[in-house]
């Protein structure tokens, strides 16, 4: 049996209790799981730090001393343990918010420890919370007889303890490589409870590699270590674990990254090929009436040049005879419903069908009355299906798309009903995809004997890293500059002291008969959170704006109320619209003209950014104000930066990525990768990934069928990868 499937119950230290433990909060399941289970850093524990030496703005440190005493200090849920260390240089607090009972069980005055942590200074005095703690052999008997007693500890007697250290490590050294490098794992609160916490973890990593006494096998063919210059497979693992020197180090974790992202990309480019040899697409050959009367005699106004190379690249795709599966990434305002519209109308001119899918009924109207005005008088029938389309409405909708009398259909979820059926359907146009889940998708993309071309669109700008990863499959679209006459949002940020001024800048724009959204970040007042809730919001608004219509619009309405707010204040019927974030995607409304987003500290940059995109629709200037508490950390306040700064989405994006990290990027809402990251860091690696992509690029290249010796390897080990999961990488 290999070692690597066995069950983690049955390493040394581990049990079913603590295996219960790791697969619930952890999924180390299994031995591998656990050499999989890399650590966050390393610290240098070679070193033993006198008191006297340490102040609070140093990071992790390493003692050794004695407990003189205990304190318990506070009731209920601000209780905690305190005990009293010391070396014979100074004292210094360990102090225990959590595992009290353990502690008290577990660690007794008198008796020697080698004590590591970070230390801080709380009401002037050192102390280091939820150390990690090792027992170290006790001085020699006699030399430190009346240890208990604080006053005695003098200078002189930290020799003593020095060489204690010295003992505790040659008795029990702790484990780490040889360049002293000790790793420290990320473990959740309810396994510190329990006694499983960062320490425990490195005394379980260290067991395992002992039973290891032969090399890992190779998990990349010989060629490719090689022709990157590797370390092996079994060196990399056993140094990021327990470095032997930082240059061991940084080889293990390029080595070990560059494969994580190798096997992501090898995923992604390996069913691209398959769908490609699989799925031959509608060809649209003809550009013909429809597309050239709009062209000629409706557009609304000149395309930009970025609009042009859009649609050549998806004019190509149409044409070539394999399913389009493009991703088109625009910036809020930069003309990808246009873009869409006139893609269907290809569509139109080879006889299909196309739907227009969008996340809310609201922005689904708003594509219809878009599209509708966009065509005029044109001979292109365009109809919408919703949930609020109902009866007699909706039967003639469906017999429509049956009999090929319905051009464009927009729609919301509601098309993906397996009652919806279609003449020929040949462009299916999502609109905010990630609002979408892949199997929803699916639905809609068999629809026609022959799989219809499939745009994906997005306001959100993603990374480029990013877009790698989570749409490596799909081909990418960039409108990179916003129509012309657009003046750039003017952002600031504000304090609460600022009131007064934002409430001028409100009246300035009122009075030119401009409107305005205020976004919060709650709907009623919460004594857990100290923010500004939309309720109370209303309320000063109200009072401060008498003369003006004042509506409010959150998640917790009944969708219709919520929908005909939204169409009062797009109808100017209102003239503040008091909000949460269910405005951050399907409103269009030219005319308002300020942002004021209260709390901006509570959002991240990407939601920040697509609430500013409500205004700047129009041509005339814009503003976005981002409200917040004078005291906001250092991120936040760099995070707001980033938006008073710059207008650009992917610069945005880039940033949001680099502060805020790549987040959750596994689930079926997202392409076809199918296992977490566990070292490579999107926001640090793109290099790597580069690299990575191209050598599984060249593998796909060389090897279409699969069928090289030399690759088995690959296959094999993608295979373990991928085991019980889903090929949606198949699907858009």
């Amino acid at each position: 049996m290999n070692i690597l499937t066995q069950d983690i119950k049955y390493l040394q230290g581990v049990g079913p209790n603590r295996a219960t433990l790791l697969a619930n909060e952890l999924n180390i399941k299994t031995v591998g799981d656990l050499l999989a289970y890399y650590p966050y850093k390393y610290v240098d524990r070679s070193r033993i730090y006198k008191i006297s030496e340490i102040d609070g703005s140093m990071p992790y440190v390493q003692l050794c001393g004695q407990i003189f005493s205990f304190d318990t200090v506070g009731e209920g849920r601000n209780k905690r343990l305190i005990a009293h260390f010391a070396d014979g240089t100074g004292t210094i607090d360990l102090v225990w918010f959590q595992g009290i009972k353990y502690v008290a069980q577990n660690y007794d005055c008198r008796k020697s420890y080698i004590v590591f942590g970070k230390p801080t200074v709380f009401n002037g005095h050192l102390q280091i919370a939820h150390p990690e703690i090792d027992s170290a052999p006790a001085p020699k008997e006699g030399e430190l007889a009346q240890a208990a007693i604080p006053d005695i500890w003098k200078g002189e007697l930290f020799g003593e303890y020095e060489r204690v250290a010295t003992e505790a490590h040659r008795v029990s050294p702790p484990p780490m490589g040889v360049g002293g490098l000790c790793p420290s794992y990320n473990t959740s609160e309810k396994m510190k409870r329990s006694g499983l916490n960062s320490s425990a973890i490195v005394k379980l990593t260290a067991n395992l590699l002992k039973l290891l006494k032969e090399p890992l096998a190779e998990t990349l063919p010989p060629y490719i270590v090689q022709q990157h210059h590797f370390m092996s497979y079994d060196e990399a693992v056993r140094n990021i674990h327990y470095p032997s020197s930082p240059e061991a180090l940084r080889h293990a974790q390029l080595r070990l990254k560059f494969e994580e992202l190798f096997y992501v990309q090898l995923n992604i480019l390996r069913y691209v090929k398959d769908r490609q040899l699989r799925y031959k697409g509608i060809v649209m050959n003809t550009v013909g009436e429809q597309f050239n009367g709009f062209f000629y005699h409706h557009l609304p106004f000149q395309l930009t040049e970025a609009q042009k190379r859009v649609i050549r690249e998806i004019r190509t795709d149409m044409k070539s005879g394999r399913q389009m599966n493009r991703l088109l990434q625009g910036d809020v305002g930069s003309g990808k419903t246009l873009v869409a519209l006139m893609v269907a109308l290809i569509a139109i001119d080879n006889g299909c069908q196309a739907c227009i899918m969008a996340p809310t009924e609201i922005l689904a109207e708003q594509h219809l009355a878009t599209l509708r005005k966009f065509l005029g008088d044109m001979p292109v029938r365009v109809e919408l299906l919703t949930g609020s389309v109902k009866g007699k409405r909706r039967t003639e909708v469906f017999k429509g798309l049956v009999a090929g009398d319905i051009d464009i259909l927009v729609g919301t979820h509601a098309v993906i009903e397996d009652n919806v059926l279609f003449h020929q359907l040949g462009l299916v146009v999502i609109d905010e995809q990630h609002r979408f889940g892949v199997a929803q998708r699916a639905k809609l993309w068999m629809k026609n004997a022959v799989p219809p071309h499939v745009l994906v669109m997005t306001a959100t700008p993603i990374p480029r890293t990013l877009a790698m990863t989570l749409y490596g499959d799909l081909d990418v679209s960039i409108i990179d500059e916003l129509p012309p006459g657009r003046k750039p949002i003017r952002t600031v940020h504000m304090f609460d002291a600022h009131r007064p001024r934002i409430y001028e800048l409100m009246r300035r724009e009122l009075q030119q008969g401009r409107q305005i959204y205020i976004v919060y970040p709650l709907i009623k007042e919460t004594e857990k959170m100290d923010l500004k809730d939309l309720e109370a919001g209303f309320e000063e608004i109200s009072k401060a704006f008498p003369d003006y219509q004042v509506s409010k619009v959150h998640g917790k309405m009944k969708p219709a109320d919520k929908d005909a707010e939204m169409q009062r204040f797009a109808n100017h019927e209102t003239h503040i619209l008091v909000s949460t974030t269910v405005i951050e995607v399907g409103v269009n409304v030219p005319n308002a003209s300020v942002m004021i987003i209260e709390n901006a500290e509570r959002f991240g940059l990407s939601q920040l950014h697509q609430l500013r995109g409500r205004v700047g629709r129009g041509a005339d200037q814009s503003y976005c104000v981002l409200v917040s508490k004078l005291e906001i950390g250092e991120t936040t306040r760099k995070r707001i930066q980033v938006m008073v700064d710059t207008t650009d989405g992917f610069e945005i994006a880039e940033q949001d990525l680099k502060l805020r990290g790549p987040g959750d990027l596994e689930g079926t809402q997202q392409s076809g990768m199918a296992f977490d990251l566990k070292i490579a860091n999107l926001a640090r690696d793109g290099q790597i990934l580069t690299i990575a992509r191209d050598t599984a690029q060249s593998v796909i290249a060389s090897d279409p069928e699969e069928r090289n010796p030399q690759n088995d390897i690959l296959w094999r080990r993608l295979r373990e990868l991928r085991k019980d999961n889903v090929n949606w990488g198949a699907i858009s």
